[in-house]
């Protein structure tokens, strides 16, 4: 009996051996024909961090929001953030996060919501505040992301050559409709043409307030739905319409940054391919099957800690484009900051595939140094 035990055991010892030869000899060839090596679960990322969306509300400009500019939920929300406007308290945050630095974007709303009758003068209070904090603290701020006032278009593509020229400011935030009016509007080409010869990127921001209703016959939106699942879906509608419009195919190198990661459009991308009579583009027709043009989009990783939604994002974008960013300081400050790195740690990619998301794809995007 104890004979026939021991010599279990040696093949048992045997076999295990073998697996663990055999897997180091594959695990040796793999790498030598150069297939990806995964990096393990929650490992910590201590390489740079470039947080391309995240917000600001510089000291004049935010001044002149506490006196005149017009007042609902985002001015509500804006006012329980002093990170927006204390630059102390922003500091201290980026000392907590190895190789932290961000990209300044202007909180919201837009200035055309804010000051319908002031936006030309207040977008460029806004963006002259932004790049002269990027200007002053550039190993803290990389670059500044210009407002433009979207309703006025001749205003807004003047201010749009003075932002990039004067204060080399690295693209615009939009909101995903303009006082109503869609993204996908004639009167916006202009715009997406003179972001396309400039080579820069377009960030789209959710912009639908409290004050409409979630059904007809009520007076406003309910139980803070409109932040949790409308925002998403104004993004999602957005993108939608720059899409099935033509506004991508007459603009081929047009770029667009997507918050929460192109909200609906990685979760819901066979719907896409399922609904096939969309009708023609009043812009211009599609040439191409219509996920290509939202695969050309970049995501951001506007996810909290939610690695599951980020590979979702992932499997749909690809590494090479999404972008690191927190919303900043929006969804809990610091914590936020915290829960987008550790999704993004959490990820079940290489760790070149992390490099891109954390700063490379930005640098890139922005064409940073």
């Amino acid at each position: 009996m104890k004979k026939k035990m021991e010599q279990h055991e040696s093949q048992g010892m045997d076999r295990r051996t073998f697996l663990k030869t055999s897997s180091a000899i594959s695990l040796g060839a793999a790498a030598a024909l150069g297939a990806p090596q995964l990096t393990s679960a929650q490992a910590k990322y201590s390489g740079e961090k470039i947080d391309l969306f995240c917000h600001i509300l510089p000291p004049k400009y935010n001044e002149a929001c506490m006196h005149k500019g017009r007042k609902g939920y985002n001015f509500e929300a804006n006012a329980k953030w002093q990170q927006l406007a204390n630059l102390d308290l922003r500091f201290k945050t980026l000392d907590k996060f190895e190789g932290l630095k961000q990209v300044l974007t202007l909180g919201a709303p837009g200035v055309e919501s804010t000051f319908p009758n002031d936006a030309v003068d207040m977008a460029r209070l806004a963006n002259d505040g932004m790049a002269e904090i990027v200007n002053k603290y550039p190993d803290r701020f990389v670059a500044a992301i210009a407002s433009l006032p979207m309703n006025n278009v001749d205003a807004a593509l003047r201010e749009g050559e003075r932002a990039f020229k004067d204060l080399k400011c690295k693209g615009i935030q939009v909101f995903s409709s303009i006082n109503g009016k869609p993204l996908d509007s004639p009167e916006f080409l202009p715009i997406y043409e003179m972001m396309t010869q400039y080579d820069l990127p377009i960030l789209i921001h959710p912009g639908k307030e409290k004050e409409i209703p979630d059904y007809p016959g009520e007076k406003a939106a309910k139980y803070m739905l409109f932040v949790m699942f409308a925002w998403p879906f104004e993004t999602t509608l957005a993108l939608g319409r720059l899409v099935y419009s033509g506004v991508m195919e007459k603009y081929p190198n047009l770029k667009l940054v997507a918050h929460h990661c192109g909200a609906m459009i990685p979760f819901f991308s066979a719907r896409i391919q399922a609904v096939a009579a969309a009708g023609e583009g009043e812009i211009m027709k599609l040439t191409k099957p219509p996920e290509e043009y939202f695969k050309r989009i970049y995501g951001d990783t506007v996810l909290g800690s939610n690695t599951s939604s980020m590979m979702c994002g992932y499997n749909f974008f690809g590494a090479n484009h999404i972008v690191f960013s927190t919303d900043y300081p929006y969804p809990g400050a610091d914590l936020g900051v915290a829960a987008v790195i550790k999704g993004i740690e959490g990820m079940n990619i290489t760790s070149e595939e992390k490099t891109k998301i954390f700063s490379k794809n930005v640098r890139q995007l922005l064409k940073l140094a």
